[in-house]
């Protein structure tokens, strides 16, 4: 690693936004280090694509691995909180089971991972943390309950951390995707993105790199008197 170069850790970094936010970051001279679970090969050729960049395989869903990557990516200067999924099912048809990865991933693997990095951000007086929450989280969405709250307790996390760490010089935002072309929302038909684009103002999905972008200039020093801010980034679209 380039001792020189400002670094980053993008959870959910080898494929849809967080892929995207990768390669905002190395344009823009980080070093990065990609998180992923199952999608060890795309990262592999996303690090030799980039060249300035590194990949973890770490579950997020066990706090062991959790702790393993902060220790692995302790002096960064950059946590975006990307990796995500979602359960699209009726309430009371999810298994307690179920429920509890989603929440392990969706919330308490970002909320542990910003405990875990924030003291050397802190002794630096120097960092920045991004979330990835959802319109879901702003919304709600019918059969996506448990996903919603857990998007939910992201902006409430960021709102509140930005408060407790702005005096030491940490800086915590939150970006809420609507509808974007990602393997997350692979399953909708065409006749489904027809319909979700008719209610969007701007008429389309969004595209990764335009997540990504917003999330590049969060972490940049342009973005240096921003803090404890969610940016909807839908299209104009209100759920």
């Amino acid at each position: 690693m380039m001792n020189n170069k400002k670094t980053a850790l993008v959870t959910g970094g080898a494929r849809g936004i967080g892929e995207a936010v990768c390669r905002a970051l190395s344009r823009d001279g980080f070093y990065l280090y990609i998180h992923c679970n199952q999608s060890i090969d795309t990262a592999k050729s996303l690090c030799e694509e980039l060249g300035n960049a590194e990949y973890i395989s770490a579950d997020l869903t066990d706090p062991e691995s959790v702790k393993m990557l902060a220790e692995k990516c302790a002096d960064v200067d950059v946590l975006v909180n990307n990796a995500g999924t979602a359960l699209v099912f009726p309430f009371d048809a999810i298994s307690d089971e179920a429920a509890r990865k989603m929440y392990e991933i969706n919330l308490f693997a970002p909320i542990n991972l910003a405990r875990r990095l924030l003291p050397n951000m802190i002794s630096r007086k120097n960092g920045a943390i991004i979330n990835v929450s959802s319109i879901f989280g702003e919304v709600g969405g019918s059969c996506e309950v448990d996903y919603s709250a857990a998007k939910s307790g992201i902006i409430g996390f960021t709102k509140a951390l930005a408060k407790e760490v702005g005096p030491a010089g940490i800086r915590v935002n939150c970006v809420c995707p609507g509808i974007i072309d990602t393997d997350m929302n692979g399953d909708l038909t065409f006749e489904d993105i027809d319909s979700l684009c008719d209610e969007i103002p701007l008429g389309r999905m969004g595209e990764a790199d335009e997540v990504a972008e917003c999330v590049a200039f969060l972490v940049s020093d342009k973005a240096r008197y921003i803090t404890g801010s969610v940016f909807d980034i839908n299209g104009g679209w209100q759920g």
